[in-house]
């Protein structure tokens, strides 16, 4: 029978003290922080606090709100729970260009230290719905068995980590402005390189690959 070794609420590994400095905040402040942004607390919202802070461990960032603010850029597969959370504690967001999605449908983030081109890609381990139903047994909801074995499971025992390289291009990055044009079918402003060459002309993506579109248009001129 395999042994559960749990880090227990309020206590810290032996690993992460090295990141625990004058400017991180506790585990318990990023969740309570997390759960009023989010609106409520959930087992996403625990597991994508601890993903941040694993991310950034590992990059050596321990201050994504002050002077590392600028180093860091985060991927996000999925739009659950989990991305408000990761965004609360890195301090990534989509209208500074430093929070990317990628709608792969994973519970998974890869962090990236724009400083020295190091990532580190997080992805929860499907057995942990299972540990937390074995740690917890005499609890009948599923979610509040997780939200107690998310905050008390190991690193280990959540997720895969990966080390990763990242190859953002320069028009991707924080800041960049890039180039603007109006396209020449809709008349639309498009920015960031955002169009698509047919017959020798620019056109915005809507226009360019009309079945990709989330709306359509009620009149059709």
């Amino acid at each position: 029978m395999q042994v559960l070794r749990l880090v227990r609420h309020g206590e810290l590994a032996q690993d992460d003290k090295l990141l625990v400095n004058k400017t991180m905040e506790s585990f318990d402040e990023l969740l309570s922080k997390a759960e009023t942004a989010h609106g409520h607390l959930c087992a996403g919202q625990i597991l994508g606090v601890r993903m941040a802070l694993l991310g950034l461990k590992r990059l050596g960032i321990a201050d994504p709100h002050g002077a590392d603010r600028k180093r860091l850029v985060t991927y996000v597969e999925i739009d659950r729970c989990a991305t408000d959370a990761i965004a609360l504690v890195t301090g990534c967001r989509l209208g500074k260009r430093a929070l990317k999605f990628r709608d792969w449908g994973k519970m998974a983030a890869t962090f990236v230290d724009l400083a020295t081109g190091r990532g580190a890609r997080v992805v929860a381990l499907e057995d942990s719905r299972e540990l937390a139903s074995r740690l917890y047994p005499h609890i009948e909801s599923k979610s509040r068995q997780q939200m107690l074995a998310y905050r008390e499971l190991t690193d280990e025992q959540l997720f895969r980590e990966q080390r990763v390289r990242v190859n953002l291009a320069e028009t991707e990055l924080p800041g960049s402005k890039g180039e603007r044009f109006i396209c020449p079918r809709c008349g639309e402003g498009v920015n960031f390189d955002r169009f698509v060459e047919v017959g020798g002309q620019r056109l915005c993506l809507s226009c360019a690959r009309p079945e990709l579109r989330y709306w359509e248009p009620e009149d059709r001129e």
